[in-house]
């Protein structure tokens, strides 16, 4: 028996407290869904409590590559966690650039030990955030809440897009042999499907959506003239990353991030203005439409 399924099976036995070299500490079960197998992987890891949320650091002892599990939980964000004699559902979201250094920090106060196996290697250790997953939302009923539940799910493919974008240029970067060509693949295939997505949006608020309320609310002309500009703005901003996703394995990492921040300011800014604007407009509107 594997010295992780020893500890998984001491864990459940005894209502998650266990021995030996994890004794004492604060450890978690991580269930995560195989990125090429889609079978079930668990894994045992120390964790910090940061307010609601878990972190939980790829740190593999210091390795010079990601653990397994840190793969998987790209490719399936869905993650299943038992902690004491407590089991739930979760979304393990890797922290960006900007917050990583703050939650690692806040790690290392109470486990040095990360510290030290960030020492080891010159690859940078994910801090992970595992968050419980949200009650299932409300059926939508409105054309407002419909757009609010799209442009939440569009607002997530951006940073899964840019979290793929950073592990696959660093794994580029490193030393050996380059990275196994799935996960450009993947990426490639991540940042496809968001853009055709945020197209499809577009063209369906053009196409169905504003016309209607221009006809019914003609004060809002001018608001629904600058989204039509935008959503041309953005169109071109995507084909341009397109372009660079085209050879993703040679891609250059500086213009492709420069695309993708560019992209993503844009579109944060036009979802916000689209909201303050519409979803008043949208509140009394049925989803899905009256025929």
């Amino acid at each position: 028996m594997s010295f992780n399924q020893s500890t998984i099976d001491e864990f459940r036995a005894n209502h998650g407290q266990v021995g030996g070299f994890f004794a004492g500490g604060d450890l978690l079960l991580l269930t995560t869904t195989g990125a090429r197998s889609g079978a079930a992987h668990t894994v045992p890891l120390g964790y910090v409590r940061d307010g609601d949320e878990l972190l939980v650091v790829a740190s593999a002892g210091g390795a010079d590559r990601h653990p397994a599990w840190f793969h998987n939980l790209l490719a399936h964000p869905l993650v299943r966690v038992e902690v004491g004699t407590e089991a739930f559902d979760a979304v393990a979201t890797p922290a960006g650039d900007d917050r990583r250094e703050l939650l690692f920090e806040r790690v290392t106060a109470v486990a040095p030990g990360y510290a030290d196996y960030q020492g080891k290697t010159s690859r940078t250790l994910p801090v992970v955030v595992l968050r419980r997953s949200e009650p299932a939302p409300p059926e939508v009923t409105t054309l407002a809440g419909k757009l609010v539940e799209v442009h939440g799910w569009l607002r997530e493919q951006l940073v899964q897009v840019r979290v793929e974008a950073d592990e696959y240029f660093a794994a580029r970067n490193r030393p050996g042999p380059a990275p196994a060509p799935g996960l450009g693949l993947q990426l490639r295939k991540h940042c496809l499907e968001f853009c055709d997505a945020l197209a499809f949006h577009h063209r369906g608020e053009d196409g169905a959506v504003f016309p209607g309320v221009r006809h019914h609310h003609p004060h809002l002309g001018e608001v629904l003239d600058r989204l039509d500009d935008e959503h041309r703005v953005m169109a071109r901003v995507q084909a341009g990353l397109l372009v660079l996703l085209d050879d993703i394995g040679t891609a250059d990492p500086e213009p492709f991030r420069a695309a993708l921040t560019r992209l993503s300011d844009e579109l944060r800014a036009h979802l916000d203005h689209e909201e303050e604007f519409l979803l008043p407009v949208l509140a009394d509107l049925p989803w899905p439409p009256v025929a």
